[in-house]
């Protein structure tokens, strides 16, 4: 059952993740002591809460124990020490956890899998972020730093002169009360599984959440697949958003235009394509750990 890694294997994987991780937290923590913001950059560390110490830590994964000192990984209220056949102690993830966590792994578990069942809807142009903002004044909006591209007026014109049609309940859920009744859906949390589809920035920007659920149990280098990946649908959720990022060399795709809205389905295809890789080694991943469980 169990896999045993030696103190030098484990702490050069555990190093070399740490060097992966390092370049996508710098800038974090160099603006938090300066008490900046970046409306690309922290957002996956400020809406999904996962620390740069967290994502920079590396975890063998469940079924593996590490040998020699590990006394930095039994320290944590996740891990435990198990007595080997020839009487060393090893440190692994705690698998008596997991049957109080089965219910929620189950569950994105299925949301994976009838995601993965579905095909990539691309017509949506990214205008969720538009019905963030629609009929607000400049210091009501979400990123009220920013300026809008198009002034007010301009931001709600796009959104009356385009049908919504985001699938996605937590992006909808953020949208102004008169712009909801625009969308051509209402999500709710019950209905999540019955309408996510794999073309969403925000499903593909959630793989990141679904591999930090799995943690410590789940592939590490796989969270940090879905990391990258994140951080780069950010980037063009919040360049085909209403605000003027130039500033921060950010060129919009003008999803008012029909270039820019060519523009944004050839990224968000190949988001897509690239998700879907990302989104079967999450099932294997669930499917691995799940079995742990008993």
């Amino acid at each position: 059952m169990w896999v045993i890694l030696g103190e030098a294997d484990w702490r050069a994987r555990a190093d070399a993740h740490r060097l992966r991780a390092e370049p996508y937290v710098a800038g974090r923590l160099a603006r938090r002591g300066r008490g900046e913001k970046h409306p690309v950059d922290d957002f996956l560390f400020e809406y999904y809460g996962y620390s740069p110490a967290r994502l920079t830590r590396w975890h063998p994964g469940a079924g593996v124990l590490l040998a020699g000192d590990a006394s930095e990984y039994a320290a944590l209220g996740s891990y435990a020490s198990v007595r080997l056949d020839d009487g060393r102690t090893a440190v692994g993830a705690d698998l008596s956890r997991l049957a109080g966590r089965r219910d929620g792994m189950e569950w994105i578990r299925g949301l994976l899998a009838r995601t993965t069942e579905r095909t990539a809807r691309l017509d949506c142009f990214g205008l969720h972020e538009w019905a963030m903002v629609y009929r607000q004044t400049p210091d009501e909006v979400r990123h009220a730093a920013w300026p809008l591209r198009l002034g007010s007026n301009g931001t709600d014109a796009v959104v009356e002169a385009h049908q919504l049609r985001c699938s996605h309940v937590d992006a909808y859920r953020f949208f102004t009360p008169a712009a909801a009744p625009r969308n051509a859906l209402a999500p709710t949390r019950e209905t999540q599984r019955a309408l996510e589809q794999p073309g969403c920035l925000h499903a593909n920007m959630d793989l990141y959440k679904w591999a930090m659920k799995l943690a410590p149990y789940g592939d590490s280098a796989l969270l940090l697949d879905c990391f990258a990946l994140a951080r780069d649908v950010r980037e063009l959720d919040m360049r085909a958003a209403p605000y003027d990022l130039t500033a921060l060399g950010y060129e919009p795709v003008r999803i008012e235009t029909a270039e820019g809205k060519a523009e944004y389905v050839r990224l968000q295809r190949a988001h897509a394509e690239r998700a879907a890789g990302l989104r079967a080694r999450l099932l294997e991943d669930y499917d691995r750990v799940l079995a742990l469980a008993g």
